[in-house]
């Protein structure tokens, strides 16, 4: 199949935004949470130079830490990297929009999960086998209710494709979908979770009692910390496009219209930084949970997301 120009543009423009715009996404949302809380704001740019402080240091690792310990940061780095490639954020208009599937979506979210909680449990100590724990646990939990999710929307659009999910969506007479209004429940809940923001996680802390995804890299160092602090990144960047495709699609380039990206770029830009604004707000609000509350918060995400399916069989379909 051949590629045409265009999409091979927008192809590679949207990993360039989603590579650099990350950290600034990250940056925005603890500088609105400091300012939320009364508190001195940290640059905009601190995620930049932190990066660039990491990638210049030598790595340092345990004796019997295996080749899967230092593999796993680039598989993380790839896959979220991957799936922000394959959101359609910018244009519908992707060569890798045909595996832009649900299903293979959440999987390249499961794969990382699965080789950096390998890699924590590799080393042997105590805090890396507890936050591998308690990631897989998150994940069983989260994963189900972000496919309920996607498939509620997928229901409206007859397509588990994400490009055709906004192409329906975005471009077409606008209607009110009962369902989606759970589904974004769902996901708000679902999104807090899997990117380790409070009330699940604080990724500010490194108490021993609460902390999940700093236990997971607590023992990296350099590179492998700056590809798994940019992969981080990415993962919010990554749902946060997933929630704008689903349910605030408008602004997306079609498919026709190439030039429709010229706008489609400032039009992203602005729904990010209301969305970090309202993360903000979320986690100002909100009170860190016990760990042993997170499965009800996260079956509650499930529950939502199905009644979402049930609301569309009986009102919408």
């Amino acid at each position: 199949m051949l590629i045409s120009p265009s999409a091979f543009l927008a192809q590679m423009l949207q990993f360039a935004v989603a590579l650099a715009a990350a950290p600034l996404l990250t940056g925005w949302v603890n500088q609105c949470r400091a300012w939320l809380q009364n508190k001195t704001a940290p640059s905009l740019l601190l995620p930049y130079r932190q990066l660039h402080k990491l990638f210049y240091k030598e790595p340092v690792a345990a004796d019997n830490a295996s080749m899967l310990f230092r593999t796993a940061p680039y598989i993380v780095f790839g896959c979220m990297a991957l799936a922000c490639g394959i959101v359609p954020a910018l244009s519908t208009d992707l060569p890798l929009a045909p595996v832009a599937d649900a299903i293979a979506l959440v999987g390249l979210f499961a794969l990382a999960r699965v080789f950096i909680s390998l890699a924590a449990m590799d080393i042997g100590t105590a805090f890396g086998t507890l936050g591998a724990r308690r990631e897989m646990l998150i994940g069983f939990l989260a994963e189900p209710a972000l496919l309920m999710t996607l498939f509620s929307a997928s229901l409206i659009t007859n397509s588990t494709s994400l490009a055709n999910i906004v192409n329906k969506m975005a471009h077409s007479q606008f209607q009110l979908y009962p369902s989606m209004a759970f589904a974004g429940v769902a996901f708000t809940i679902v999104s807090l979770a899997e990117n380790a923001r409070v009330p699940v996680d604080n990724p500010a802390t490194h108490l021993e009692l609460t902390m999940v995804h700093e236990a997971l890299i607590l023992e990296y160092s350099a590179r492998h910390l700056a590809l798994l602090e940019w992969a981080a990144s990415l993962k919010l960047f990554a749902y946060s496009c997933i929630g704008l495709a689903l349910f605030f699609p408008w602004g997306v380039a079609e498919v026709d219209a190439p030039l429709a990206m010229v706008y489609s770029l400032p039009a992203l830009a602005l729904k990010l930084a209301i969305g970090g604004v309202l993360l903000a707000l979320i986690e100002t609000v909100s009170a860190k949970m016990r760990i042993f509350r997170v499965p009800e918060f996260l079956a509650t995400a499930f529950l939502l997301a199905v009644i979402g399916l049930l609301v569309h069989g009986l009102l919408e379909a």
